[in-house]
């Protein structure tokens, strides 16, 4: 059965909160305190600039369902590049898809990467279903720790492979919070950690965005060569502001996405 923009991001949901436990009691949290639904501003994903695996392959699924290309950009420092893809329909989540620019890596990180490509069954990347479709390949701790020391962004890739990497409140749709500031300290006084690169806040009212996230909560994976506790997936918030014409900013500003990366970064 084919999938509806519903029921591919209820699959995603589910899958994210399995990896990401935080999201969940952050999301319980705030429909408690606002009493309203929480709206969605965009879901990401992580892949790598392979022929079959690159963002063109992984947004056919969102294409084929009525999502247009709507803006690129540029990480150079992390070596990443990244497109969003927007819907007619302002209800449903902008998706952000960004890749590892494997060209720009050591020969030894582009031959672990070539060998994920080289054991992911070729029907996996033309499958509707490809985004939460998790790893298809093996996976040793030992790799990941190599992987992580040259970028984290690439080992987190290489651990949790194809899925929700992070799910966003719209934090327009709140309306017992006054500003992003404010909502951050009621989350950490609920205990939850955030991301401070940067500041907690990323942005600003002049570049019509302001983002702020949790560090990803650890979870114990299974490599091949045991089991370990690695940070998995993070809960993000954006704050949108109006541009000139008094619509509303719908684009993405890489200087703060580059900071909201390391989302997934090991809290030391």
């Amino acid at each position: 059965m084919s999938l509806t923009c519903d029921s591919l991001f209820n699959s995603l949901w589910d899958q994210y909160i399995t990896l990401n436990k935080t999201a969940g009691e952050i999301h319980r949290l705030l429909k408690n305190h606002s009493g309203e639904k929480l709206l969605n501003d965009h879901v990401a994903f992580r892949t790598f600039n392979h022929p079959s695996f690159g963002i063109k392959q992984l947004a056919n699924t969102y294409e084929s369902l009525g999502y247009k290309e709507n803006g690129e950009y540029h990480f150079e420092v992390k070596k990443l590049y990244a497109k969003h893809y927007e819907h007619s329909d302002k209800n449903l989540p902008k998706i952000f898809i960004s890749e590892l620019l494997l060209e720009n890596f050591s020969t030894e990180l582009q031959e672990t990467f070539n060998s994920m490509a080289e054991q992911t069954p070729k029907n996996i990347i033309t499958d509707e279903a490809v985004s939460f479709s998790g790893t298809h390949w093996e996976r040793s701790y030992k790799t990941y720790q190599k992987l992580y020391e040259e970028s984290p962004y690439g080992a987190w890739l290489y651990a949790f492979g194809f899925c929700a990497n992070h799910f966003t409140v719209y934090f327009n749709s709140l309306d017992k919070f006054s500003d992003l500031e404010e909502l951050n300290t009621f989350l950490k006084k609920n205990n939850f950690v955030l991301n401070a690169s940067g500041g907690e806040i990323k942005g600003s009212p002049e570049l019509y965005l302001e983002q702020s996230s949790t560090m990803a909560n650890e979870i114990e994976v299974q490599f091949t060569d045991g089991f370990y506790k690695i940070p998995s997936c993070y809960y993000e918030f954006a704050r949108r502001y109006k541009l000139p014409d008094g619509s509303i900013y719908q684009g993405f500003v890489a200087g703060s996405a580059d900071k909201i990366f390391e989302s997934t970064n090991k809290i030391n």
